[in-house]
């Protein structure tokens, strides 16, 4: 576990509290967010597979609140092998393009929970580029007489487990 630190944003654009509720909310199997209580079990008992990195429930809410910014390198490695993202997305390594785009990947594999929108993409598959452009321009006409914005907002922001 690392020693808290006082820093903030570490130049991808979002601090490192921000983005680890964003993977929090998005990252997780169908159902309930993960907690901390699980995600620090999962990593503290996975000694192999997260080379022996050890953390608490207590440690992980306060870096997600703020209140700790500076974990070691090897436990923000291990939080983000737990979420399947490139370790540089939580070391604060990637420019931000490179983070943005972690951050693309997460909200469309959240949005892939949905059932409907996943049947809504699998039956695209195989239509001409200009039969899913047709398609593309429907929903964003429908999205648009529903008085939603034209991109859909970020799925998640609920903090549970905190």
């Amino acid at each position: 576990m690392g020693v808290g630190g006082d820093g903030g944003s570490d130049g991808t654009g979002s601090t490192l509290a921000e983005r680890l509720n964003h993977l929090f909310a998005n990252m997780h199997p169908p159902g309930a967010p993960y907690t901390n209580a699980l995600v620090a079990e999962e990593i503290s008992a996975g000694d192999e597979e997260y080379g022996g990195v050890k953390v608490t429930e207590q440690y992980l809410s306060m870096l997600r609140n703020g209140r700790r910014t500076n974990p070691s390198p090897e436990l923000l490695r291990a939080l983000a092998k737990f979420f399947a993202v490139p370790g540089g997305y939580l070391l604060g390594d990637l420019s931000q393009p490179q983070a943005e785009r972690v951050e693309e990947e997460v909200r469309f594999l959240a949005a892939m929970r949905d059932q409907r929108v996943r049947a809504i993409a699998l039956r695209s598959v195989g239509l001409p580029p200009e039969v899913q452009d047709s398609l593309t321009t429907i929903i964003s006409q429908f999205r648009q007489q529903m008085n939603l914005p034209a991109d859909p907002p970020e799925p998640g922001g609920d903090r549970s487990g905190e």
